[in-house]
C-alpha cells in the first residue's frame, strides 16, 4: 500500500468513526481510537503496521504538542501557582513513584510472572498512568458551567501541569533504553541538553521570533504566512531531533515562544485544521496497537489494571486536595475529574513501546484499560453529585449552608428578579435595575467573583441557578422574574424547567449567543429570548438609520415591530465562506437560500402550501417577481416561471428543498 493509499483509507475511516461518534454525543478522540482498533493490523488488517503509519503519527504528536505550547502562560501558571506547582506536582510524581514502587513489589512476589519488567517500565507506565484526558475532561466541565467552580480550577491547574510533565517525561524516556552503568550520565546529558535548549530559546528566541513574525506580517500574505508558521514548527522539531531531544520538545518551544508575540491567536486559528487532522490519524494509528483478541484472552487483568488506577488516582488525588485545603466534596470532585487516563498517555505508551521498554502483552491490557476509562469518564462526572453526597457526609452540611447563605440574601425581598450568572451581561442588568430601585438576587459559580462582588455591596452569592434548590432558596416564589444572563442552552432549559415547576406564572427571560435555539428555549417557556448578535444587527441598523436621516421615532417604530414579531424579519442570513467554522451547531443556524425556477422546474405553477416544504422545516420568506420582491407571501400564492424565491431553514433542508423545487 503506498502513501497515498494509505492516507486515503485513513481519512475515509476517520470521517466514518466521526460520523457515528457525534451522531452517539461521544467525544471524537474515542471515535478515532475505535477506528484504529477495527482497520488495524489485529482485526480487520486494512492497514498494517508500517512506517508511513508511524510517520503520520510522529506529526500527530508534534502539532499536539505545539498546541500545548502555544497555550502555556507564564502569567496564567504565575496565578495558578499553589495549584499546578502544588497539587499538580505531587500528583504526577507521586503517580509514578506508586506505580513504580507498586510494580517492583509485584516483581518481587511474583518473579515467574513480572520478574523480567525492569524500573524503566514501571517508570514509563508510571508517568503514563499519571496523565488525565485535558480534551474530555475540560469540555465535560465547561458544559456543565462547572470550569470556573472550585473543583474545576483544581482540575484546571493539575490537567496544566500534566501537559508540562509530558514534555519531560518525552526527554527522559529515551535514555531509559541505556545500560544501567550508564543510566545517571544518559539522563543528565538529556536533561542538560533540555535545559539548554529552553534557555537559549527563551532567552534569545523570544525577540527573534517577534521581529520574524513582523516582518512575514508586513507582506500580507495569508499563504506566506501559513508557510511560515509550518516553517518553524517543524524546523523546531527538527532541530531539537538533531540535538538528540524529541521532536515533541521542539514543537512545544516553538509554541511557547509564538505564545508570547501578539501573533498567538491568528496562529491559533490557522493551526488547528492541521492539528485537528494530524491528532485524528495520530489517535487512529494508537488505536491500531490494540489486539482485541490479547486484550479479550486477558479480560480479568485489563479489569484490575481499569479499576486500580482509577481507583488508586482517585483517593490518591482526593488526598492531596484535602491537604491543600479544599473541601471533602471539592477534593472528592476533583478526583473523579482526574480518575480516568488521557491523550497524554498514548503518546508516552507509544514512544515506550517502541524504544521496547514495555512489554507488548503489557502494553496490550494497558492501553485497553486506558481506552476503557476514558470511556467511564462521562459517566464518573455526570455522577459526581451522587458520589459525593453518598461519600460525603459534611456536603449535605456545606450544600445547606450555601442554601441557607442565598435563602438569607432573598428572604427580605419581594417582587425581586433573580439574576442567573454574574457575568458581565448580568452585572450589567444589575447597575440598570439598581437604577430603577429594583431588587435582585444574583447567582454564580464562580467563587472569586462572587467574594470580590459581596465584598463591593452587590447582592450576589455562591449557586448553581440550574439547581431546583438554589432557585427555590432565592425566593422564586416571592420573585417578579428570573433573567439568565449567560448563553448556554442546556443550562438555561434546566432552568426553565426548574422554574414552571416551582413557579408556573413566573416569567423567565433568556440570552442566547444567536437564533439557533430561540424556538427550543419559546417552548421550554421562556417569556422572552435575547439572541445577542441579532440585537447587536438591531443596534447598528438603528444608529445608521438615524445617521442617514431616518427620524428617530420611525427607527423606533421599526425595532420595535421586529422585536414584536419575535425577530422573524432577522432571523435567517445568505451564507458566504467566511461564516464557515465546521461547527456542527453553525450548521443548524437558521440560513436563507434563493431560487430561481427556470423553465421545466417542478415548482412552477404550484401554490407555496403544495410544496411540502414544512415537513423540511423550511418556509418561504419572499418572492421576487419582475423585479418586485413580496415579504412573506401567502400560502395559496401560485408560482411561475422565473420566479426568485428566498428560502429560509437550516443548511440541510435547504439542499433537499432545493432539489424538490427544481425537479423536472
Amino acid at each position: 500500500m503506498n502513501t497515498l493509499e494509505l492516507s486515503l483509507l485513513l481519512l475515509l475511516a476517520a470521517v466514518l468513526g466521526l460520523v457515528v461518534f457525534r451522531l452517539l454525543k461521544m467525544p471524537p478522540m474515542l471515535g478515532y481510537l475505535a477506528v484504529g482498533i477495527v482497520i488495524g493490523p489485529h482485526a480487520s488488517g486494512l492497514v498494517p503496521d508500517s512506517e508511513s503509519t508511524r510517520q503520520l503519527a510522529a506529526f500527530g504528536v508534534v502539532f499536539l504538542m505545539f498546541s500545548i505550547g502555544l497555550e502555556f502562560n507564564i502569567a496564567k501558571l504565575w496565578a495558578m501557582r499553589r495549584i499546578v506547582f502544588g497539587l499538580g506536582l505531587l500528583q504526577v510524581f507521586l503517580t509514578t513513584v506508586l506505580v513504580i514502587g507498586g510494580g517492583t513489589l509485584l516483581a518481587l512476589c511474583f518473579p515467574g510472572r513480572f520478574g523480567g519488567f525492569a524500573t524503566p517500565t514501571w517508570f514509563a507506565l508510571g508517568g503514563a498512568l499519571a496523565m488525565s484526558s485535558t480534551a474530555i475532561i475540560v469540555k465535560l466541565l465547561t458544559e456543565r458551567l462547572e470550569i470556573d467552580s472550585a473543583h474545576g480550577r483544581q482540575i484546571v491547574g493539575v490537567l496544566l501541569f500534566q501537559d508540562l510533565a509530558v514534555v519531560l517525561f518525552l526527554v527522559v524516556q529515551p535514555a531509559l533504553t541505556e545500560a544501567p552503568a550508564q543510566l545517571a550520565v544518559v539522563l543528565l546529558t538529556a536533561v542538560g541538553k533540555a535545559v539548554l535548549v529552553l534557555a537559549l530559546l527563551l532567552g534569545i528566541g523570544q525577540r527573534i521570533m517577534r521581529g520574524w513574525f513582523h516582518l512575514v506580517a508586513r507582506r500580507r500574505s495569508q499563504e506566506l504566512f501559513m508557510l511560515n508558521l509550518l516553517l518553524v514548527t517543524l524546523g523546531l522539531a527538527w532541530l531539537t531531533d538533531l540535538a538528540g531531544l524529541s521532536l515533541a520538545l521542539g514543537a512545544f518551544l516553538a509554541g511557547v515562544l509564538i505564545s508570547e508575540t501578539e501573533y498567538r491567536h491568528q496562529v491559533a486559528e490557522d493551526i488547528k485544521p492541521f492539528r485537528d487532522v494530524l491528532l485524528g490519524l495520530f489517535f487512529i494509528t494508537i488505536g491500531m496497537l490494540l489486539n482485541v483478541a490479547v486484550v479479550l484472552q486477558h479480560a480479568l487483568l485489563v479489569a484490575l489494571l481499569l479499576i486500580g488506577p482509577v481507583l488508586g488516582k482517585l483517593v490518591l488525588v482526593t488526598l492531596l486536595a484535602r491537604v491543600f485545603g479544599c473541601s471533602t466534596g471539592t477534593a472528592i470532585r476533583t478526583g473523579l475529574g482526574l480518575a480516568q487516563a488521557g491523550e497524554f498517555a498514548f503518546v508516552l505508551l507509544q514512544q515506550a513501546g517502541e524504544l521496547h521498554l514495555i512489554d507488548p502483552l503489557l502494553l496490550q491490557v494497558v492501553l485497553a484499560s486506558m481506552l476503557l476509562s476514558m470511556l467511564a469518564a462521562p459517566l464518573l462526572v455526570h455522577y459526581s453529585d451522587r458520589i459525593v453526597l453518598r461519600l460525603a457526609s459534611s456536603e449535605w452540611l456545606s450544600q445547606s449552608v450555601a442554601l441557607t447563605q442565598i435563602a438569607s440574601r432573598s428572604m427580605a425581598t419581594q417582587g425581586h428578579v433573580i439574576v442567573c450568572g454574574f457575568g458581565r451581561s448580568g452585572q450589567n442588568l444589575a447597575r440598570l435595575l439598581e437604577r430603577e430601585n429594583i431588587a435582585y438576587v444574583a447567582l454564580d459559580l464562580d467563587p472569586d467573583r462572587v467574594s470580590e462582588a459581596a465584598a463591593a455591596g452587590d447582592n450576589v452569592v455562591y449557586g448553581d441557578a440550574a439547581r431546583r434548590e438554589s432557585l427555590a432558596a432565592a425566593g422564586i416564589h416571592r420573585a417578579a422574574a428570573i433573567v439568565v444572563s449567560y448563553a448556554n442552552t442546556a443550562s438555561a432549559l434546566r432552568v426553565l424547567n426548574h422554574a414552571h415547576e416551582l413557579e408556573h406564572n413566573i416569567p423567565v427571560i433568556v440570552r442566547t449567543t444567536d437564533d439557533t435555539d430561540l424556538d427550543l428555549l419559546r417552548d421550554a417557556g421562556a417569556a422572552e429570548v435575547v439572541p445577542e448578535m441579532i440585537e447587536g444587527s438591531l443596534m447598528l441598523a438603528s444608529h445608521a438609520l438615524v445617521l442617514l436621516g431616518v427620524p428617530l421615532s420611525r427607527v423606533v417604530r421599526r425595532i420595535r415591530e421586529v422585536r414584536e414579531q419575535r425577530y422573524s424579519l432577522l432571523r435567517g442570513f445568505f451564507h458566504g465562506a467566511d461564516d464557515d467554522s465546521g461547527d456542527l451547531a453553525e450548521a443548524m443556524q437558521l440560513r436563507l437560500h434563493s431560487v430561481t425556477l427556470r423553465a421545466g422546474a417542478w415548482a412552477i405553477g404550484k401554490r407555496i402550501d403544495e410544496l411540502g416544504l414544512s415537513e423540511l422545516g423550511v418556509e418561504v420568506t419572499v418572492i421576487r417577481r419582475r423585479g418586485i420582491r413580496a415579504r412573506d407571501p401567502d400560502a395559496s400564492e401560485q408560482l411561475q416561471e422565473n420566479d426568485a424565491i428566498v428560502l429560509r431553514g437550516a443548511s440541510e433542508g435547504l439542499g433537499l428543498a432545493e432539489n424538490r423545487l427544481l425537479a423536472h
